[in-house]
């Protein structure tokens, strides 16, 4: 199950993210994630928080999804280059493992105070026990509950979980792509279509923010409720599909010409999943760092 690109999104949405996949860490003050490349030596650090306006340690991220003997002197590599060109710092190292037997255990030079070491197999578990609502652990549904049978039973709460919490639209719209990207991965001949429909994503449209503002606007008019709840559904669904058009026509400038997948993900998105890509559009680096990973070859896509 591919891992590492949703693992290191996930990690950019903040201090949360960390805590849950450190086992507790907690990150005291402003933080800023990134990717970064130390010039001259040409070693990428895939995750690094540095803290902004403040003194507090550096931690460098690195995830491994698979077993590699040679994992923890990396890690201890682009520490101990880090803080060769910060000596000021105090620069720590985080290794997470997908899954403990992947560990081949610290080498005699590591330097056990340098290091948090996570294993997401045995952690995840706890988490989902102790903080079942928390949508920061929701979100590893997928990789915690082995059976399809009861991931298709629990994969509608994770899905809650997210909507029902008081996130940033950028974090919220984050964790969905990496909740779908999973359960893609865990289901990869379902449709487009079936996915939603297992979530109970598409919100209905009475409850869209479209319908029940023009709902309310006609109640005021004094028309008939029959004549207000036409007008509401034209309206609401009118304003959605050119809300996806217009972002369509910016993608596509942006971007280049779009492929199928992602228009079709654009004509069946919410009016709330909108416009968290509208807000996202000039952060993203690419099409799928916006809409989230395009389907799998083999898996259907919608059909209206």
């Amino acid at each position: 199950m591919k891992t590492d690109p949703s693992i290191y999104e996930f990690l950019a949405t903040g201090a949360e993210a960390f805590r849950v996949l450190t086992g507790g860490v907690t990150l005291t003050g402003t933080y800023r994630f990134t990717s970064l490349t130390l010039k001259g030596i040409e070693r990428r650090l895939d995750g690094i928080y540095e803290p902004e306006g403040h003194d507090g340690p550096v931690y460098v991220i690195e995830f491994q999804g698979q077993a590699w003997a040679s994992a923890r002197y990396n890690l201890l590599a682009k520490v101990g280059l880090y803080g060769e060109l910060h000596p000021e710092r105090d620069v720590r190292g985080v290794l997470i493992f997908l899954r403990k037997g992947d560990d081949a255990g610290a080498p005699p030079a590591a330097v056990p105070s340098l290091f948090t070491v996570a294993y997401l197999d045995s952690l995840l578990p706890k988490w989902l026990v102790r903080e079942p609502d928390n949508p920061f652990v929701a979100v590893f549904t997928p990789l915690i509950v082995k059976s399809d049978e009861d991931l298709r039973a629990n994969a509608p709460k994770a899905w809650q979980a997210i909507q029902s919490a008081p996130l940033e639209p950028a974090t919220r719209a984050t964790l969905e792509r990496i909740l779908e990207f999973w359960l893609f991965e865990r289901f990869p001949l379902l449709t487009t279509e079936e996915l939603r429909a297992m979530l109970s994503v598409l919100t209905p449209l009475e409850q869209t923010r479209a319908y029940q503002e023009i709902f309310a606007k006609g109640k005021i008019e004094g028309k008939i409720e029959g004549e207000i709840e036409g007008e509401a559904r034209g309206e609401a669904r009118g304003e959605a599909k050119g809300k996806a058009k217009s972002l369509e026509l910016q993608l596509t400038r942006r971007f280049g010409r779009l492929p199928r997948w992602a228009i079709q993900r654009l004509d069946t998105a919410a009016m709330e999943q909108l416009d968290a890509w509208l807000e996202g559009i000039f952060d993203a680096r690419s099409l799928e760092d916006l809409l989230g990973p395009k389907p799998k070859k083999g898996t259907k896509t919608p059909t209206h």
